[in-house]
């Protein structure tokens, strides 16, 4: 048990670290838009988030972190997307609503936000729902894979003992938010397919607003 343990605690977590940090940044210096909490709440979150990650990699042997970790990191996950959510809606009273000297900078600024929140607060969901997520990989009782990634299916070009890291599923999410489908990472399981097509629906939608306020189609 404890080489199992020891595996979920070896992936580095600086790089969900930063991408949290990074989320919390966005919400907070971009101008003009709505954030669903208030900015004590969503400052307690993100420390109660980070501190089970940082706990994970000076632990040892302890798997209890691991499961904080994952419950931690789900509820701050969809409390991204419910924001995200409400920066849409923000976005439709800069264009529908607000005076035309302040649409642009709003407009732009929102946008830019919900983009960037949703492919990173989409890789947090990945890899934490992938499996079970590294708790259960670490008590050796992970679940079908939601998705099959290209080393998997060809792991004569993978290294040995090869699994997915939190840059791999970045890296998924940012494809599906700059494609709108899948690319060389494949979902297997009906919450994949549903967490996938959420965030490109909200990606689609923000593109289409940006769009539709460029060429006048919205008053």
């Amino acid at each position: 048990m404890s080489n199992v343990i020891q595996q979920g605690r070896d992936e580095r977590r600086w790089p969900p670290v930063l991408a949290i940090i990074a989320v919390y940044a966005f919400l907070q210096v971009l101008p003009h838009h709505v954030s669903a909490l208030p900015r004590w709440v969503s400052f307690g979150v993100l420390i109660a988030t980070i501190a089970p990650m940082i706990m994970v990699t000076m632990s040892t042997e302890n798997a209890v972190w691991l499961r904080i970790e994952h419950v931690a990191i789900l509820l701050l996950s969809s409390l991204y997307v419910a924001n995200t959510a409400a920066e849409l809606g923000d976005m439709i009273g800069i264009i529908t609503i607000h005076p035309p000297e302040t649409r642009k900078v709003s407009l732009l600024s929102s946008s830019f936000s919900i983009w960037v929140t949703n492919v990173l607060a989409f890789s947090l969901l990945y890899w934490q729902v992938d499996s079970g997520g590294p708790s259960r990989i670490a008590r050796g009782i992970s679940r079908r894979p939601d998705w099959l990634f290209p080393q998997s299916s060809a792991p004569e070009f993978a290294s040995a003992n090869w699994r997915p890291l939190y840059v791999d599923y970045l890296f998924l999410a940012f494809n599906t938010a700059t494609a709108f489908s899948p690319t060389d990472v494949l979902p297997l399981t009906p919450r994949a397919k549903l967490l996938m097509m959420l965030e490109s629906a909200i990606a689609l939608l923000t593109l289409v607003l940006v769009a539709a306020r460029a060429v006048n189609v919205i008053p």
